[in-house]
């Protein structure tokens, strides 16, 4: 049998300032701790001493410290969210290449606080319910914000924007989560002109 869901999630609601800047204490801590010493020796206890705190007070929010990879893994998606709605709500440049920009620059920027940690992230984190239809809807939102971008821009030439606007958002964000996160670093400004010319010839060209 697999583990219990609600093992996956915080026990704590905060609903004072006290108890917020605890849990924060505990997160920060447990970025910390998983990017120090990746995942497997980021224990508990390591994360408690980290945010100098007792374990049993650790315990009161988190019972475990899957629960706290989860919520790790949960603002960084919300973060991403925040960046790509601000990107999607300023207005949008004439061209294509310069929108593109634009749209890589931001899923760049939200992955690049601590490499370390988002490999951790990425390969540790369990793909609760809860997580899983929030990655779906944020990526359901993405492809038709990108869709509805491509259907209107008088410089694209894909015959299929739906299909395009899907490749677009996995292939950028699949490359930046796998080239951002690995060990051996990449440029990143090399790694956004690349990205932006590659899709940008995609789809201007004549088909």
């Amino acid at each position: 049998m697999g583990a219990d869901r609600h093992s996956f999630r915080a026990r704590k609601q905060p609903r004072q300032a006290r108890a917020e800047l605890t849990r924060q204490r505990i997160l920060t801590a447990a970025a910390h701790v998983f990017a120090e010493h990746g995942y497997a020796a980021g224990t508990t206890n390591r994360i408690a001493a980290q945010a100098r705190i007792s374990i049993g007070s650790l315990y009161q929010y988190y019972p475990n410290k899957d629960a706290i990879l989860v919520e790790l893994m949960t603002q960084h998606l919300d973060a991403g969210v925040l960046s790509l709605k601000e990107h999607q709500e300023s207005d949008q440049p004439d061209s294509i290449e310069a929108t593109m920009r634009g749209f890589v620059r931001s899923v760049i920027g939200n992955h690049l606080d601590d490499p370390k940690l988002l490999q951790v992230m990425m390969e540790q984190t369990p793909r609760v319910p809860e997580l899983l239809e929030r990655l779906n809807r944020h990526a359901r939102e993405r492809v038709e914000f990108t869709r509805d971008l491509l259907a209107r821009h008088p410089e694209v030439r894909v015959t299929d924007v739906e299909v395009a606007a899907q490749l677009v958002v996995v292939t950028v964000e699949t490359v930046v989560h796998q080239l951002v996160a690995a060990p051996r670093s990449v440029d990143v400004a090399r790694l956004e002109d690349e990205l932006v010319a590659m899709v940008t010839r995609y789809l201007t060209a004549a088909a």
